[in-house]
């Protein structure tokens, strides 16, 4: 899979991602535990952590950062699967919980497609300014 394609797919995942941040965000449920409340902020920060890149159109850069965060996203969705029941049986949660695995599976099987000679010939991207800038959970 070129680095372009994977890059189109990936952002489509992400927007999956982003709408079980927003849920979780929004459960009066979780507000009280900040594990729990890793997870969307673990959401958000991996999904803003490749925005400047994906607007640039940087692949390589966009490839390698969202990698870098899989390990992390692949943790907060266990333990959301682990433990979400403590806060709700509500079947929105279990759904939440099968989503965001199947996020985390579908991010492994597109880098597992991607091919990263490509992506190591591509150019680096000046350093962007953008990506020095914190930005706040909204």
């Amino acid at each position: 899979m070129s680095p372009e394609e994977a890059v189109q797919r990936l952002n489509t995942v992400l927007a999956h991602a982003w709408m079980i941040r927003t849920f979780l965000k929004h459960a009066d449920e979780i507000q009280e535990n900040e594990d729990m409340l890793d997870v969307p902020r673990t959401l958000y920060d991996s999904i803003r952590a490749v925005e400047p890149a994906f607007q640039r159109g940087d692949y390589g850069d966009f490839l390698r950062r969202l990698k870098g965060k899989l390990p992390k996203l692949r943790r907060a969705a266990e333990y959301f699967r682990d433990h979400f029941k403590e806060f709700s049986p509500h079947t929105n949660f279990e759904m939440a919980s099968a989503s965001l695995l199947g996020v985390v599976r579908h991010l492994e099987e597109v880098f597992a497609a991607v091919n990263w000679d490509e992506v190591r010939t591509l150019p680096k991207a000046d350093h962007d300014p953008l990506d020095d800038i914190e930005i706040p959970e909204v």
